[in-house]
């Protein structure tokens, strides 16, 4: 009798461990997707997709869009004074390395189509979070969207 409630209990205990590694489980994968790890992305197509970061100081606001064409990258900047009310851009072009990782290099190395000498240069990581596109930038932790999702909401 000691013997079956020892099975007994023990199939039990065993059971809601089950149960409960699956619930962990759930939630190692949403976090692992929010942080952008071990998602396979390689089939996502980024020809046309602009993506968009925008940051609000006290005297300016920085709008700022990537735009990915196959190996060629295009890196915008607008700023606005809100004193003035006056407008300022950079339009930047460059290249583009998609590595296996979903890490995205990028150089632009001409202003308004005339070369600098130092290139702006990022590296980002591709990650998707609840359908929409991400860029992280891997040195600043900025998270650039991607602009359609902002016009859907």
């Amino acid at each position: 009798m000691k013997k079956f409630l020892f099975l007994f209990f023990f199939l039990l205990t065993s059971a809601l461990v089950h149960a409960q590694y699956g619930t962990i489980n759930a939630i190692l994968d949403r976090l692992e997707e929010r942080r952008g790890l071990n998602q396979n992305l390689k089939n996502i197509h980024l020809d046309d997709v602009k993506f968009v970061l925008i940051k609000d100081f006290e005297d300016h606001t920085e709008r700022n869009f990537i735009i990915l064409k196959g190996k060629n990258a295009t890196f915008a900047e607008v700023f606005d004074d809100k004193a003035t009310g006056t407008t300022n851009s950079n339009v930047f072009s460059g290249d583009a390395v998609r590595s296996n990782r979903n890490v995205i290099s990028v150089r632009f190395d001409q202003l308004e189509g005339k070369k600098i000498p130092v290139p702006v240069t990022k590296t980002l990581l591709l990650t998707q979070q609840q359908k929409i596109l991400y860029l992280i930038d891997l040195n600043t932790k900025d998270r650039w969207i991607e602009e359609s999702a902002l016009n859907r909401k």
